[in-house]
């Protein structure tokens, strides 16, 4: 069961030759999941030998227009390559309250028809997400007028008690969001996997009289079984200790946290990926501007045991030199100096970082 992180743009502000604007995508079990889209993600994807039409869901951290203005013109090309399917599932979009008016208004006034359905889940921020000045109350936003091609959706509430929002859950995995700070409201987004049922004692099952067959299965799945003999068999007799499921974070643009939610969430994660806008010579700067520095990017790893930090969202004015690092090499020292050694990923665009399962 692969799990992988591709990064479509790992630049901030504006896209570049050299470097995207934000986008990651992930892949698992051949479903696509998008992280922000800022402008010209359809061209990044075009570049990369992966394929639009498998995205089944969307998460966008924030408004800022270097994460979502890819988003309508990617939706767009999306409907010209597919047909129009009456049991075809609607295409799941997440992010900040805001963002139902911002893809409806964009469609409608380019006489966009889009040929599959699609809902937006907005999260509803809190106002300590962003200065004060700069917070904007969205939930009248379109009141009193009729949307009648609106897409649907839910609008989703921080759960005081765990300091986070339920995106959605299976058998498999949950999804959960949680508060950053940046200069509007920003959020993170957690993947974890549900644990695997342990490895079955076959030797076991064979001195019980139980020979390979569908017993083994259904052992397997966390079902108790009854023998010929009439004893009953179960999981817990004959499998060993759940496997851990993987985790991966990713956040939005952010100087730090709101509430514990954030650490307690991303705690032992396999991969976390972090924001490093700007060099800890200029923290200051970052920190007004309510982004992250490398230190800033360690620390939060450091402080929720993540095994892997991946920075991304670097200034432009980073730019590689002829031996393809520039002065990012020196983000990357000033995050490994705070992680004892623990060595840190700089995300290029294009690079994919395969999540192994855990044995």
């Amino acid at each position: 069961m692969s799990l992988e992180l591709t990064f479509l743009g790992t630049g901030s502000a504006f896209p570049c030759p050299g470097r995207g604007a934000a986008a990651l995508l992930l892949r698992r079990e051949g479903q696509c999941w998008l992280f922000d889209c800022g402008e010209g993600t359809q061209t990044q994807l075009m570049r990369s030998r992966l394929r639009a039409a498998r995205i089944t869901k969307i998460f966008i951290t924030h408004l800022h227009g270097d994460h979502i203005f890819g988003l309508p013109g990617l939706l767009c090309t999306l409907s010209l390559q597919s047909s129009p399917e009456a049991s075809k599932a609607p295409i799941d979009i997440y992010g900040p309250l805001g963002l139902r008016s911002f893809l409806w208004r964009s469609l409608e006034l380019s006489h966009s028809q889009l040929l599959f359905p699609y809902a937006v889940h907005e999260l509803v921020p809190t106002r300590d997400q962003c200065p004060p000045e700069e917070f904007r109350d969205f939930s009248g936003l379109d009141r009193g007028e009729a949307l009648p091609q609106a897409p649907p959706g839910r609008v989703l509430h921080l759960d005081p008690g765990e300091d986070s929002y339920l995106l959605l859950e299976d058998e498999q995995l949950v999804v959960r969001a949680f508060r950053l700070f940046h200069r509007v409201p920003s959020f993170g987004f957690v993947l974890e996997e549900k644990p695997r049922p342990g490895k079955l004692n076959v030797q076991k099952l064979k001195d019980l009289g139980v020979q390979p067959g569908p017993l083994y299965g259904k052992l397997k799945s966390g079902a108790a079984v009854v023998l010929e003999s009439g004893a009953t068999l179960r999981p817990g007799d004959v499998l060993g200790a759940p496997v851990p499921g993987r985790k991966v974070c990713v956040l939005g643009d952010c100087s730090g946290p709101v509430g514990p939610g954030a650490e307690r969430l991303c705690r032992g994660a396999d991969v976390l990926v972090h924001e490093a806008t700007l060099g800890d010579e200029l923290r200051d700067a970052a920190r007004e501007r309510g982004h992250s520095t490398p230190a800033a990017a360690a620390r939060f790893a450091r402080g929720c045991g993540a095994k892997r930090l991946v920075l991304t969202h670097f200034s432009q004015r980073y730019r590689p030199d002829e031996h393809g690092r520039g002065h990012l090499g020196e983000l990357q020292r000033q995050a490994e100096a705070l992680l004892a050694g623990q060595e840190v990923t700089l995300a290029e665009d294009f690079m994919t970082i395969e999540v192994p399962l855990k044995q």
